[in-house]
């Protein structure tokens, strides 16, 4: 009966097929031999045949010693052919990399083993099917057996130096996509896998990996996630490379694809991503300048929340996001290429971004965001305008009714900047913009009468530092007076801003201007303030007190006498004697002693302090005032016979009979007022 595998004699056959390996390994032998004559004397149909039959009948049955005997005969072919492997290069590996994901975990490693060799001597021939091996090694890698995997790491290392040798020729198109499949790989020992011939290639000078990181990118930075130690730092060392190719070849990198990537890479909830695609991002903005612009709405949202760690795990973040940040206001600001910088910036996908971190943001975020907003409608004016509408009412609703004084003051610089920019063109302090501002803030303040209470002072001093203190006080006064606000409110309002009037260092030239009425400006604001603080009878007398209107402040206290007297009238005064005593009263103090005006001013000023005096109980607020009055010479309080039209309120052109009549008028609607409320309580 003919031999069904010949050329392998039965004997042959039955030794590849028992179950020792010795004689599996002998019967190899004995096909290698063969091969080797068979091959010198150029019967390559023979070799052929050895080979069909080693990998149908053998590597290809279900008898596990066959398929390992098939394995070995297949590696000892290989050997004997020499370079000569490579005319039957497919019909050798294929049969070895189905056995590659066998079940039988002796298989396998005998396939590995047999690959190794088949490799080892065909070298670069074998890279046509790179795409199939690369496959089987990924999969080797992750095996549960620990000599498979060891085994996969010899002929991983084999591989590579092939490809090095052969890197002019090696399609990096076809390796890109298997990279990619398996980059999102969970697995450590896949990871290492990969980042090692990721490693590799980079490191072959006629290989342009960068050209291909954008493909790759997401998978790299979510291997820093791994839990060992040494995949980050395989890692960290990888990303680390790539960038400092980046550096030394900027053009070489696909900026847009990258940057898009590590925007969404910043928001990772791993600390180690964020750290890195973060100081990613700084290194692209340094690298690429204004070109980078385009993306700072994405920055923005990738490092604003970041400002705002305060934990010493998240510090090198923070530092790094803080970076980024300054670096993009520099672009912004900067003289050089300024414009064509900020041709790249879409403002308005900016300010969308910025508005929504003003509301529900820590307040590092907040006062960063209002220091950008800031910062734009500085440098970019003209184009910001259109956002002001927008900005105010958060602004106004939010920020200014931000816990945090820091964005409180913040704020009140980015309103005081839109509302001089917008009236910069302007001569006249009734400005539109002006006006609209205050009456905001003025509705703000009525709605939440603790807000007016805890706020306002910061508020509206802020807003002096900023803007113009008289515009403010004009405009408050007369919105005051005109618009629709409760008696209640007004009488707040004019409580605050006399005390930051009579107390803020900032407000030292309106003071000065007030106190000289005889210029025909200072009299008008002082009418206008008058009629406006009627809605507190004793901040009017603070103010007359201050424009040196002596007899006017005299006549008014004799008013008091016919006034109801409550608590909060009280507390007034004594708080008005306390001011008395301040610095800023030093020339209220001195005209008590002057002999200028035939004595007039100190004359009234005397009594008027006197009947103050008279009004209140004995407090400490009493016995200040008292003290006070006992440092005056006696004739001040005697009835002689003085020349009023000397005084300096008779030298302006005030008409203080009607502003008395005004008075009185006012404060017979606040006592109206409080007699209805008192009617509405008992019932």
């Amino acid at each position: 009966m003919e031999n069904a595998f010949a050329p392998i004699s039965e004997a042959c056959v039955k030794a590849l097929s028992d179950k020792t390996y010795d004689k599996r390994k002998m019967a190899a032998l004995e096909i290698e031999k063969m091969v080797t004559e068979f091959n010198a004397k150029k019967n390559m149909t023979q070799v052929e045949r050895i080979i069909d039959v080693l990998s149908k009948d053998f590597v290809r049955s279900n008898d596990l010693n066959k398929k390992k005997g098939g394995l070995i005969a297949l590696a000892a072919t290989s050997i004997a052919l020499g370079k000569d492997t490579e005319r039957f290069i497919e019909d050798i590996v294929n049969p070895i990399l189905n056995c590659l994901m066998d079940s039988d975990m002796r298989v396998r490693y005998f396939a590995s083993e047999s690959l190794y060799n088949v490799v080892k001597v065909s070298r670069g021939s074998v890279l046509p099917f790179f795409p199939s091996l690369f496959n089987a090694l990924s999969r080797l890698v992750t095996d549960p057996d620990h000599n498979i995997k060891n085994g996969s790491e010899i002929l991983d290392r084999l591989l590579k130096d092939i490809v090095i040798e052969s890197s002019q020729t090696f399609d990096l198109d076809a390796f890109i996509p298997l990279v990619r499949e398996r980059i999102m790989v969970k697995s450590s020992f896949a990871r290492q896998f990969i980042i090692s011939w990721i490693s590799v290639l980079n490191a072959v000078p006629e290989i342009n990996m960068v050209v291909y990181l954008p493909e790759i990118l997401h998978g790299l930075f979510q291997m820093l996630e791994d839990p060992l130690p040494e995949i980050q730092r395989m890692c960290e060392s990888l990303l680390a490379q790539f960038l400092k190719i980046i550096k030394a070849d900027p053009g070489a990198a696909d900026m847009l694809k990258m940057t898009n990537l590590l925007i969404v890479l910043a928001q990772s909830n791993n600390l180690l991503i964020q750290f890195y695609a973060i100081t990613w991002i700084k290194e692209f903005v340094q690298l690429y300048g204004g070109e980078i612009l385009c993306f700072t709405s994405g920055i923005f949202t990738a490092i604003l929340p970041c400002l705002a760690f305060e934990s010493e795990s998240k510090k090198s973040i923070k530092d790094c996001a803080n970076a980024v940040n300054l670096h993009l206001l520099e672009l912004v600001s900067g003289s050089e290429d300024k414009q064509r910088n900020l041709s790249y910036l879409d403002l308005n996908s900016v300010m969308e971004v910025l508005r929504q971190y003003l509301v529900h943001s820590p307040v590092p975020t907040k006062i960063a965001v209002l220091k950008w907003v800031h910062h734009l409608f500085t440098e970019v004016h003209d184009e910001m305008s259109e956002h002001a509408n927008k900005l105010f009412p958060v602004l106004l609703r939010d920020s200014l009714s931000d816990s945090s004084d820091e964005v409180v003051l913040q704020a009140i610089v980015v309103l005081a900047e839109i509302v001089n920019s917008a009236t910069v063109q302007g001569a006249d302090f009734d400005q539109t913009q002006y006006r609209q501002f205050l009456v905001e803030l003025l509705n703000l303040f009525s709605e939440s009468n603790t807000f007016l209470e805890k706020r306002g002072t910061l508020i509206i001093r802020q807003l002096c530092r900023l803007l113009n203190a008289e515009y403010i006080y004009r405009t408050f006064a007369e919105i005051l007076l005109e618009e629709r606000i409760s008696l209640k409110i007004a009488s707040t309002m004019v409580r605050t801003l006399n005390m930051i009037l009579l107390t803020t260092s900032d407000l030292f030239d309106l003071r000065n201007m007030l106190r000289d009425i005889r210029n025909e400006k200072s009299a008008s604001l002082f009418e206008c303030l008058y009629k406006c603080w009627t809605h507190c009878p004793v901040s009017t007398l603070s103010l007359c007190l201050l424009a040196q209107c002596y007899q006017h402040v005299s006549e008014i206290v004799c008013l008091f006498a016919d006034m109801e007297i409550t608590v909060d009238f009280l507390v007034e005064i004594d708080k008005m004697v306390q001011l008395i005593e301040s610095p800023i009263f030093a020339s209220l103090r001195l005209t008590l002693i002057s002999h200028e005006n035939d004595n007039a001013d100190a004359v009234h000023l005397s009594r008027a302090l006197y009947g103050v005096l008279m009004l209140l109980p004995q407090t400490e607020a009493f016995h200040l005032l008292n003290n006070r009055l006992q440092c005056v010479p006696n004739y001040w309080g005697q009835p002689n016979k003085i020349n009023s039209k000397s005084t300096i309120q008779s030298q302006g052109k005030v008409k203080f009979d009607e502003l008395f009549t005004y008075f009185k008028y006012m404060q017979d609607l606040h006592h109206q007022k409080r007699i209805e409320k008192r009617k509405k309580n008992q019932f």
